[in-house]
C-alpha cells in the first residue's frame, strides 16, 4: 500500500478542488486503475477540518464504550456514512467504526479503548483463534503496518499485533499457532529434535538405574547388619 506524506495528501485535494485533475485521472497518473477512498477521505477530512485536519494525530486516540456506542448509533440511524463518521469524530479509520458496528450488532460489548492503558499493557491482551490472528495480519501489513490503528480495530493489545506481524515474517502462517501447553510427540519433530530427546531418556533410564543399585546397596548393607 503506497505511503504519502502530508504534502502529498494536500497536494492531491487542492489541486482536485482547484479543478486540476479528478481523483480518477490523478489515480491513473500514480499507477492505480480507480481513486483510492482515501482520496475521498482526504477530501472529506480537507472539506471539514482544513490542511490541518490532514495533519499526523499526535499520540493515540482514546475511545470510551460511550463514545463508541454514540457514534456506532448515528451509523445505523442513517446520520452520516463510516467515512462521513470518521472524519467529524476524528476517528482515525472507517474501518475502526465499522468494526465497532459489527460487534454492536453481534450484541458484543463495546469497551473502553485506553491505548496507554489497553494497546500497550500485557494485561489487555485477549485471548483469538488462529483465524482472527492471520486476519490482523493480513490487515496490517496491507494498512502500512499501522500496529496501533490495527490493535483499535480488532481489540487487541498493540504488542500482540506486533508480535503476530513479525513472527509471520519470519515463518509465515505457521507462526501464528498457539503453541503453548502444546507438546509435538517424536514423529513431529525433526531428526536431530529426536535424538536429543533420546539421549535426556537414556540419561534419565541411567540415573534410575544407579539409583535403584545404590539403593539395593544400601538394602543388602542394612540386611548384614
Amino acid at each position: 500500500m503506497r505511503k504519502y506524506s502530508l504534502e502529498d495528501k494536500i497536494e492531491i485535494v487542492e489541486g482536485y478542488l482547484k479543478g486540476e485533475y479528478s481523483f480518477d485521472a490523478k489515480a491513473h497518473e500514480l499507477g492505480y486503475k480507480n481513486a483510492p477512498g482515501c482520496f475521498y477521505r482526504w477530501l472529506k477530512v480537507y472539506q471539514k477540518h482544513g490542511a490541518s485536519g490532514l495533519y499526523p494525530s499526535q499520540g493515540n486516540n482514546t475511545y470510551t464504550k460511550e463514545f463508541k456506542q454514540t457514534v456506532v448509533e448515528e451509523y445505523i440511524d442513517g446520520v452520516g456514512s463510516a467515512v462521513d463518521l470518521a472524519v467529524k469524530y476524528k476517528i482515525s479509520n472507517a474501518d475502526i467504526l465499522l468494526r465497532w458496528v459489527k460487534l454492536y450488532n453481534a450484541n458484543r460489548e463495546l469497551r473502553d479503548y485506553d491505548p496507554k492503558r489497553e494497546v500497550y499493557m500485557a494485561e489487555a491482551r485477549r485471548k483469538t483463534t488462529i483465524a482472527e490472528r492471520k486476519e490482523i495480519v493480513e490487515y496490517c501489513i496491507n494498512h502500512n503496518r499501522n500496529y496501533k490503528d490495527t490493535a483499535a480495530l480488532y481489540d487487541v493489545s498493540y504488542s500482540q499485533v506486533y508480535s503476530w506481524v513479525k513472527k509471520y515474517d519470519v515463518s509465515g502462517d505457521d507462526a501464528l499457532t498457539d503453541k503453548r501447553g502444546h507438546h509435538k510427540t517424536d514423529d513431529e519433530v525433526d531428526e536431530l529434535e529426536r535424538l536429543r530427546r533420546e539421549n535426556l531418556r537414556l540419561k534419565r533410564q541411567l540415573k534410575e538405574k544407579d539409583m535403584l543399585t545404590d539403593l539395593l546397596k544400601k538394602v543388602k548393607e542394612f540386611e548384614g547388619m
